[in-house]
């Protein structure tokens, strides 16, 4: 079996125009990066905006483990599959960052025969994007310095500026550092730090914005720091909301690529889904419900984290819902979860695979209470057996979920025939949607909504630190916006030790951040790091680059 970058090396591409014209997409609506990349206009969506939305599928997946589990790869041969049935279809994915791309992870670009293309270009600098952010981020952040430095008319409390700077790479030895050293020229001297450009507050509002006009807005409602009497400084009051702006003119455009097979591909925006919101944005999901007859689109992680985000954050800001969700598991991930050490995952163990299968079927007792049709897709490994996979799909039923066996990774668009059959099975199930909580609940009630309802934990604790936060948070009246739950993505709990589907745990909630731009109050439990570190042997150690170009280790 070839490699996953050599699949994609050897896949013959379409022009993006004959890609766009899938979607009715004229050539006047784009904007070329090269042959096979596009930006989507703005002016497209005028055309489009009245038109009734196309069908909407969620694929999450059952929390992740070392065996993994495949998410993306189903998306795409999902979206292959509804492609090769003659169907008007659009995937929307998330970018991925470069972080993990040279850190723990490699390439985010699907796997096997089900991957969009350019791979290369998706995984590395794409269409600039996030260097857009990062340079406005880090712009906003050099702008309050300098207003510290020139006079603080804002009088500004040096000790609680909270908007640090960013960097999409894994770099620990910046997560505490000290700037303004050198004397009184170089700045006043402060603690800062960095985090990673997906956990930066403007990359979430890029991915909920509805437009432009919006994008300022919301950058203007940015809390940056506070005053000496304790009044929170929004970025609006620095003057520089245009600037910030215009460095997003291009990037707030949709990104079109193409899968392997020619679906069309939009993929834009990439929040972290442990620290962030996990969607792909909003304007590339409402412009792909528009333009196609079925989208599907994913949610990062386990379904406690992006698909719960992506239902009480993305779908509560954009108006939609989805019409099915797909949870993705494998067998050996299931064995893992059941306690399997990853060396023996190759052996029948109906016990563990029994045990562990208590997390998939969590997930899906999760989705059925939001309202919503669940279809398990079982991502197909050679060593699975008929026992273990009849096992899962006994269980599954009982749940009232549908199960299918994907193996689009080895088969593409047609190893997913079967899955989507399913899903479109599941469009004509009852669909009741509703959201986990209401915004005004306070936010100790939606934090505990989320922990008992979908984590299935007994309650919820608040450090010292974080109720200081809460009582400063109601003060200043950010208490009814929506959550954004920060947590491991390993465990259901706040600790990542626990797998399969753990009980009799409370989550602890360390501290509450304020993202009064992006719209949501940011939870952060556990030892979430908002800048990761690189690994002993980081992928970056694989990769390289020949004379003629050609890219290998990259996945």
């Amino acid at each position: 079996m070839k490699t996953d970058v050599e699949i994609a090396q050897e896949a013959e591409m379409q022009d993006i125009r004959k890609i766009a014209e899938k979607l009715e997409i004229s050539e006047d609506e784009l904007e070329l990066y090269g042959k096979y990349k596009a930006k989507i206009t703005l002016d497209a969506w005028e055309k489009v905006k009245e038109r009734p939305n196309g069908k909407l599928v969620l694929v999450t997946a059952i929390n992740p483990t070392p065996a993994g589990e495949g998410k993306t790869t189903t998306s795409v041969g999902l979206a292959d599959a509804f492609h090769k049935q003659g169907k008007k279809v659009a995937v929307a994915l998330r970018e991925p960052s470069l972080g993990p791309c040279f850190g723990l992870k490699g390439g985010a670009a699907g796997g096997g025969y089900a991957q969009v293309v350019p791979m290369e270009d998706i995984n590395l600098h794409f269409t600039g994007d996030f260097h857009a952010i990062t340079t406005a981020h880090n712009l906003l952040a050099a702008v309050i310095d300098n207003h510290i430095q020139q006079g603080n008319a804002l009088d500004i409390d040096v000790r609680r500026v909270v908007w640090k700077r960013v960097l999409d790479l894994n770099d620990r030895a910046l997560r505490h550092v000290v700037i303004g050293m050198g004397g009184k020229a170089h700045g006043v001297p402060r603690e800062t730090g960095f985090d990673i450009t997906v956990a930066s507050e403007m990359m979430a509002i890029l991915c909920l914005a509805s437009g432009l006009a919006d994008m300022k807005k919301r950058l203007g409602e940015i809390v940056v720091a506070y005053t000496r009497d304790g009044r929170a400084v929004r970025a609006k009051e620095l003057n520089v909301t245009g600037a910030l702006t215009l460095l997003f003119k291009d990037a707030i455009k949709p990104n079109l690529v193409q899968t392997l097979e020619g679906t069309p591909a939009l993929i834009h925006g990439g929040p972290f889904a442990n620290i962030a919101h996990g969607c792909n944005s909003v304007m590339a999901t409402k412009f792909a419900l528009k333009f196609a007859d079925y989208v599907v689109t994913e949610a990062g992680f386990g379904a406690d984290l992006g698909a719960e985000k992506f239902l009480d954050i993305k779908c509560r800001f954009a108006g939609i819902q989805p019409d099915a969700v797909v949870i993705v598991a494998t067998v050996r991930a299931l064995k893992m979860h059941g306690g399997l050490d990853k060396k023996e995952l190759d052996r029948v163990d109906m016990a563990a695979l029994e045990k562990g299968l208590a997390n998939l079927t969590k997930h899906i007792e999760n989705i059925q209470k939001f309202g919503l049709p669940a279809v398990v897709a079982i991502n197909a490994f050679p060593t699975d057996t008929k026992e273990e996979l009849d096992f899962v799909e006994k269980k599954c039923n009982e749940l009232g979920a549908e199960v299918a066996l994907s193996e689009v990774w080895a088969k593409g668009g047609e190893g997913g025939l079967k899955l989507a059959e399913k899903v479109e099975a599941a469009f004509a199930k009852q669909n009741n949607f509703h959201f986990m909580y209401e915004t005004e609940q306070s936010i100790p009630d939606k934090i505990t909504a989320i922990a008992r309802e979908i984590y299935g934990a007994d309650g919820v604790t608040f450090t010292a630190a974080a109720k200081k936060q809460l009582q400063e948070i109601e003060t200043l009246g950010f208490d009814k916006l929506p959550v954004c739950m920060a947590k491991t993505q390993y465990s259901l709990s706040d600790d990542a030790s626990k797998l399969g589907r753990p009980s009799g745990f409370t989550i602890t909630v360390r501290e509450l951040r304020i993202a009064a731009g992006a719209g949501f109050i940011v939870a952060l439990t556990g030892n979430i790091l908002t800048m990761p570190g690189l690994p002993k042997k980081p992928a970056a150690e694989n990769m390289d680059i020949d004379e003629s170009g050609k890219i290998t280790g990259l996945f």
